[in-house]
């Protein structure tokens, strides 16, 4: 009769054991994070990574999204020494809501805007919060 219970006993174990090793975690995968490529930054009568204030900058990327696209967020400022900013987001619109988007989009410098070296930001959100920041150097010139 021990042999029985001990038998009964290890079954159930084992039985218990196997369900749990079987059970995976339901939870769908992540998406991979966005992928984004700038391909031009500039003016289009300037050489490439070149604009002056008062003028518009020519910005396009090639943005990749398994997560669909969330929130695009631009932000220019001064490399050194400065505190000036340009920011602008893009919350609505065609790139919204879709996984591939060939973002195509033309910035205003305002013409106060102080001459030299800046750094751009280019962060795409997708709709699970994950983020990818491409980044590129720009010169702003003086206004004419």
């Amino acid at each position: 009769m021990n042999k029985k219970i001990l038998f009964g006993a290890l079954l159930l174990a084992n039985i218990g054991l196997l369900s749990l090793a079987s059970c995976s975690d339901d939870d769908p995968t992540t998406p991979a994070k966005p992928v984004v490529t700038i391909t031009e930054v500039g003016s289009h009568d300037a050489p490439e990574g070149t604009v002056k204030a008062g003028d518009d900058l020519h910005l396009e990327a090639t943005i990749v999204a398994e997560g669909i696209i969330a929130r695009i967020d631009v932000e220019i400022h001064q490399e050194e020494g400065g505190s000036f900013e340009i920011e602008k987001a893009y919350t609505e619109g065609s790139y919204i809501g879709v996984k591939n988007a060939e973002f195509h989009e033309h910035i205003d410098i305002p013409a106060d805007t102080p001459p030299g070296e800046y750094h751009l930001h280019l962060t795409v959100t997708d709709r699970e919060g994950q983020t990818t920041t491409a980044e590129a150097e720009l010169e702003i010139e003086p206004a004419e």
